[in-house]
């Protein structure tokens, strides 16, 4: 076996001596070991696009190369154990680099997607009777013939309550804690009320992805408070406008401070960013943190024929901007796998790596009983979805439901940090 080459000082390029931390020559700190479950954000040369049948594989393909040019600097590493992690993960990185070639070589590019969220609730009409979601102008329940009635067909903003809690924990293999969570109620100066949920999950080796998600939580909020001086977006599209200009802004102050503070160099974090006005939703999301629906009376969906199955009780309205997530979405991984795959922690957007940053923006209907719950990736790589349903949908305080999130998560093993999120909308009177 050929010996390894000494690492190398990432600004002069001179060889480093074992276990310093300072390069001798220059000064410039020597880079943490890298943690096993510490996120990895890469840029591939081609904008990774997903619509809601297909994916490019070139554009995965790309994201694959450049995963692995993010591994091969890793060999140059001062830690032994980080240099071990990169070859294994260069040779699995080239495993799937050789699938998607072959493939491209027949000739295919736009893959069909093989597996795709639920679609969003259709049918916002609560049935009295079953609980089962209906057209807003129906006269009668499509799952168990009841007669809808008009009152239940709109239910004033007024009549709802929403409730919150927010909790974050380091878990069992981290020293620090890198996530951010916030639930607030915030009016504005006309008197307009509105929830503001975030979770930003940050990285970077010391304390870089810890200062990474407080600023962008931080500066999200702070511009969403200047808008409120102006007081609501009128549309969803004004929402998205709004969420996105504040997800900008946080990105601008976490790169510029990467790119001014050798420090900082590197960090980044996640952002996941939902507003709660009337019985709208409004989300904006960067990264792998996730935003869920649940309801206990189950979510109407469209692709779901009534009488055939149990109602689903929990949606993932999301996309992971993951390599493991197109991977899934190609065929190439199923979901199972996905949550333990050992590249799942590389993801493809997220603030602070580039001066611009993509967001994706959505709204969707809420009706009483909705629960909305935002978490990072800590919590769903070891909690699957239909337990987390389990966990969140019961009579408990949120703020326990919380706690017994965070736990099951710890309980399988804890391997990142955690942070969870739920507000949930219930009549006036019983949050």
């Amino acid at each position: 076996m050929p010996p390894t080459a000494p690492p190398i000082c990432s600004l002069c390029q001179r060889p480093l001596a074992a276990g310093v931390a300072f390069c001798t020559t220059c000064g410039t700190p020597v880079a943490a070991p890298l943690q096993p479950h510490d996120g990895i954000h890469v840029s591939g040369g081609r904008r990774v696009r997903v619509d809601a049948e297909s994916v490019s594989l070139e554009s995965i393909q790309s994201l694959v190369v450049a995963s692995m040019a993010w591994w091969q600097q890793q060999l140059q590493h001062t830690d032994a154990l980080t240099r071990q992690n990169a070859a294994e993960a260069i040779q699995q990185l080239s495993q799937i680099l050789a699938s998607l070639s072959q493939q491209l070589a027949q000739g295919r590019d736009v893959v069909k997607i093989t597996t795709r969220l639920p679609q969003v609730r259709r049918y916002p009409q609560h049935c009295a009777r079953c609980g089962a979601g209906n057209r807003e102008e129906a006269r009668f329940c499509r799952v168990c013939g009841a007669t809808l009635a008009p009152v239940a067909r709109r239910r004033p903003t007024d009549s709802l309550s929403v409730s919150i809690a927010a909790c974050t924990d380091v878990g069992r293999r981290r020293s620090v804690n890198q996530d951010v969570v916030q639930a607030e109620h915030l009016t504005s100066l006309h008197g307009d009320t509105l929830t503001l949920l975030i979770v930003a999950d940050g990285m970077g080796g010391g304390q870089a992805g810890d200062t990474a998600s407080v600023l962008a939580a931080g500066t999200v909020r702070a511009e969403l408070l200047v808008q409120l001086t102006q007081g609501l977006p009128a549309s969803d599209a004004a929402w998205h406008t709004a969420l996105s200009t504040a997800v900008q802004a946080a990105n601008t102050q976490v790169y510029q401070m990467a790119q001014s503070e050798p420090r900082y160099a590197g960090m980044g974090t996640t952002l996941t960013v939902a507003v709660l006005s009337g019985q709208r939703l409004h989300l904006a999301h960067v990264g792998d943190s996730r935003a869920y629906l649940c309801n206990q009376a189950g979510i109407a969906d469209e692709l779901q024929p009534p009488h055939t199955h149990p109602p689903t009780q929990i949606v993932q309205l999301t996309v992971d901007h993951s390599l493991v997530a197109r991977l899934v979405d190609i065929g190439q991984l199923t979901p199972a796998a996905a949550r333990t795959h050992p590249q799942r922690n590389i993801i493809y957007r997220a603030l602070g790596g580039q001066a611009q940053i993509e967001v994706d923006t959505q709204s969707h209907a809420l009706s009483h009983g909705d629960l909305v719950l935002l978490c990072s990736d800590g919590l769903p790589i070891h909690v699957e979805d239909h337990q987390l349903a389990e966990l969140v949908l019961t009579t408990q305080p949120l703020a326990a439901r919380c706690q017994a999130c965070i736990a099951a998560a710890n309980a399988q093993g804890g391997s990142d940090n955690i942070g969870v999120v739920l507000a949930q909308l219930t009549p006036t009177g019983t949050a």
